[in-house]
């Protein structure tokens, strides 16, 4: 297009045969999107650049960091077991017996799901464990109506719908006559679906906890990189903007580790730094694969 552009004002000049201003020069003022575009571009590329050395290992960072969250919780069962088994039995009111075996079915199961998708092996089934290990999770203690819990653990689905479009890259045979959605397709849904899920912690970290400095700019910035991350108009970009962000936020307000003994908050801010952490590994992944086919940046490159 750009050597259209050059090609008839080669031939016709600058000026209108009126003596007004040509077209071409009218039509190669940029626009704020297109210098916002360009600005974004230079940055993404500097950031490639920087990035180059890690690359190769973006995809085993990106899963180990999305299941640390429930390697933490599975042993956080174990080295509590008493005071878990006390809850559930003494607030929830499960028969002893049955907290045992929930307890047991849930470290089994965050285990061996966990690395089962560090290794890469049986991504579909991993991925179905921890999802059933966040709804069972969310009916035993009885957060299935608490909202934060449920908006962040949103993103954690998120963030595991991300691994199996990760684990869907080649289209699989299929029998003549026989029609099935290939590999590409359910790869294009899931990253969809999993990038719109990612972004709902910044919904539930708007509507919690008290208000500070920190909190405003990051709710600010993060709300924006979310809207980019949704549509995928500069996907990677806004990701990798999110995952600085979520990061420093989280070692600067979530620094569990200063709070010592049996901190009322301690647990609390374990919690919220490592399912923070999962998000983060999401994202990468995110940055690793790029938006998919339902995105601006995928549509720019067919028109």
């Amino acid at each position: 297009m750009a050597q259209i552009r050059g090609t008839a004002g080669y031939h016709l000049g600058n000026q209108h045969q009126f003596g007004g201003p040509g077209s071409s020069e009218a039509t190669n003022d940029p626009s704020p999107l297109d210098a916002i575009r360009e600005q974004t571009s230079k940055i993404e590329d500097f950031l490639d650049t920087m990035a180059d050395p890690i690359k190769p290992y973006l995809p085993a960072i990106g899963r180990f960091l999305i299941v640390v969250t429930f390697l933490e919780d599975a042993l956080r069962i174990i080295t509590q077991w008493s005071d878990q088994l006390l809850y559930l039995h003494d607030y929830r009111h499960i028969p002893y017996g049955i907290t045992h075996i929930f307890l047991i079915l849930n470290v089994i199961a965050m285990t061996a799901s966990s690395v089962l998708i560090i290794i890469r092996k049986h991504s579909e089934y991993a991925v179905a464990g921890l999802v059933g290990v966040v709804i069972t999770q969310a009916l035993g203690y009885g957060l299935i109506f608490d909202l934060n819990f449920f908006l962040r653990n949103l993103s954690v689905v998120g963030g595991l719908l991300m691994v199996l479009s990760d684990s869907w890259v080649r289209q699989k045979f299929a029998p003549a006559g026989l029609p099935q959605l290939d590999e590409k397709d359910r790869k294009m849904y899931i990253q969809l679906a999993g990038r719109v899920l990612l972004i709902f912690l910044f919904l539930g970290f708007v509507i919690a906890g008290e208000w500070s400095i920190w909190r405003v700019v990051v709710s600010l910035f993060g709300f924006v990189a979310c809207v980019m991350v949704v549509v995928g108009f500069k996907a990677k970009f806004s990701a990798i903007m999110l995952v600085l962000l979520l990061s420093i936020f989280n070692l600067l307000v979530n620094n569990w580790w200063t709070l010592h003994g049996h901190h009322p908050h301690r647990d609390f801010a374990k919690y919220d730094f490592f399912q923070i952490l999962s998000i983060v590994g999401g994202l990468l992944l995110l940055v690793n694969m790029g938006p998919g086919s339902f995105s601006v940046d995928e549509k720019k490159k067919v028109y």
